[in-house]
């Protein structure tokens, strides 16, 4: 039952979000302090914001629902993070901090010359994102619903306008601390948790026996199986590339990398961040084993039938934690929520006033001005598209991972000609570009619009991103090739 006392636990971490988002909002005197903190931001909060963005509330209910269902398989995924770390920190941070320039999308009008391709890239990063961020937002609201009894709509409303506030009044600086403040509450929230229920069944020796015994340690699997997400080529391989994707490519990742004051303080900022991130999936995946021996070994609470795997942790939350820390739970929830949307929004609003409008750092306080309010509209947009995320559940995920490969994988490619090969126009990028997105259709379908697919299920998700930017990337060099050859003729 949600008590008085956690009610007052979720406000007062409401409230210092706040307050820590005007403390910071002081020293934003340009467009340059707004987006990138005036390139002098500490990396060690840097990197702890790099995984707060990263790490979303699915993870917090996700993670441990998949456990409790399977085992910790899904912890292979961090070989592939590792691998990313490793070529995001060689190729794509010191080409971002020596480009002089303040949008990873800016870097195609220098490379290949035009407007276009930029804008494409910046299209292709919007619509992503905005549709990442209100499945985002939409999913913990759910669970806040649930748990609070309010209404759903409520729940996103209240969550996002906090996120929005805060990110409004202080920009990026705003968006590091208050990240690693709810980092703290996230990660001390889940530690909370797993000793509590150590704890009852017996010590974390007990639990963690008990688990073993029943199948939910597994972690590894040697398969070479592209079907399967769960073996080592698919978690390895395939979702290095999906990382590097991420964290070389999205434009949340780039502005955090650009805040710091030079290259060495980037790459150790998306190090400490990928540490931190193995940190977090083995936590939250004992979580989902100890609430699996809780209620199936150990027997210490009974489990409704009618709580399906999805479920056990909310359930949990709401009658297995004393008065307080519930609430504290819930903040965690809200705070992983949070950290998403005030790094999305804020990522938003660099690219629609750099590289749709055009702003350059001597823009003073109307650019500053101006990027507030595009602050403002995408976050209202997040809003939106999570109100239509709870009118597609059914989907939900199967959408979300077909949106993922069909714009990351084409840009991880656009980044790789631009850094690897010369002379393409910006015709053949697009070109390029189209085919890659076309190659993730025969493999996936449309599941938004029920269109199948051709090869369908003869690979996992993890390989989406994969298969969209070698297609880019042949494709590209391939028509290069081509208009060699006719000009020779």
């Amino acid at each position: 039952m949600f008590t008085l006392f956690d009610w007052g636990v979720l406000a007062a971490y409401l409230l210092l979000s706040l307050f820590i988002g005007l403390w910071v909002s002081r020293g934003n005197k340009n467009l340059k302090e707004y987006m990138f903190g005036g390139g002098s931001m500490p990396w060690v909060a840097v990197g702890i914001s790099l995984i707060a963005t990263s790490v979303s509330a699915t993870t917090f209910l996700g993670a441990p629902a998949d456990v409790y269902g399977d085992n910790m398989t899904f912890l292979m995924f961090q070989i592939g993070a590792l691998l990313s770390i490793v070529v995001v920190g060689f190729v794509f941070i010191p080409r971002f901090r020596t480009s002089g320039i303040s949008s990873a999308y800016e870097l195609f009008e220098v490379r290949f010359g035009s407007k276009s391709v930029r804008r494409l890239a910046a299209v292709f990063y919007s619509l992503h994102l905005l549709l990442r961020t209100g499945i985002l937002l939409y999913a913990p609201s759910l669970v806040l619903a649930q748990i609070l009894h309010i209404d759903l709509k409520l729940a996103i409303v209240v969550s996002a306008a906090v996120a929005i506030f805060y990110t409004w009044f202080g920009g990026i600086r705003a968006v590091i601390w208050t990240d690693v403040m709810q980092f703290c509450v996230f990660f001390g929230g889940g530690v909370l948790v797993l000793v509590l229920i150590s704890n009852a069944v017996g010590g974390f020796g007990e639990m963690a026996a008990m688990a073993s015994e029943a199948g939910k340690t597994k972690w590894w699997d040697a398969s070479m199986d592209v079907s399967n997400a769960r073996t080592l080529i698919s978690a390895g391989f395939a979702y290095a590339v999906l990382e590097i994707a991420i964290r070389g490519c999205d434009q949340q990742f780039v502005q955090h990398y650009l805040s710091c004051k030079d290259v060495k303080a980037a790459n150790r900022s998306s190090v400490l961040s990928m540490v931190l991130g193995c940190f977090v999936s083995i936590l939250f995946y004992w979580v989902g084993a100890a609430l699996y021996v809780y209620y199936q070994k150990a027997h210490v609470a009974s489990l409704p039938e009618s709580v399906g795997q999805n479920d056990v942790f909310p359930y949990f939350i709401v009658n297995g934690l004393p008065s307080g820390v519930t609430g504290l739970i819930v903040a965690a929830i809200c705070a992983a929520a949070m950290s998403s949307l005030s790094s999305s929004i804020n990522s938003l609003s660099n690219t629609s006033e750099r590289d749709f409008l055009g702003w350059d750092e001597s823009a003073g306080m109307g650019g500053l001005k101006r990027a507030k309010i595009w602050t403002v509209v995408w976050g209202v947009l997040g809003v939106f598209f999570a109100l239509f995320a709870a009118t597609q559940q059914g989907s939900l995920l199967k959408n979300a991972l077909f949106f993922t490969g069909l714009f990351t994988g084409p840009l991880l490619g656009m980044f790789l000609l631009a850094f690897f090969v010369k002379g393409l126009k910006s015709w053949q990028v697009i070109a390029s570009v189209l085919c890659g997105m076309g190659s993730l259709v025969l493999i996936q379908g449309i599941p938004a619009f029920g269109v199948p697919a051709v090869f369908d299920k003869v690979f996992s998700w993890p390989w989406m991103p994969f298969i969209s930017m070698t297609t880019t990337v042949l494709v590209a060099v391939v028509l290069k090739f081509a208009a060699l050859l006719f000009a020779k003729k």
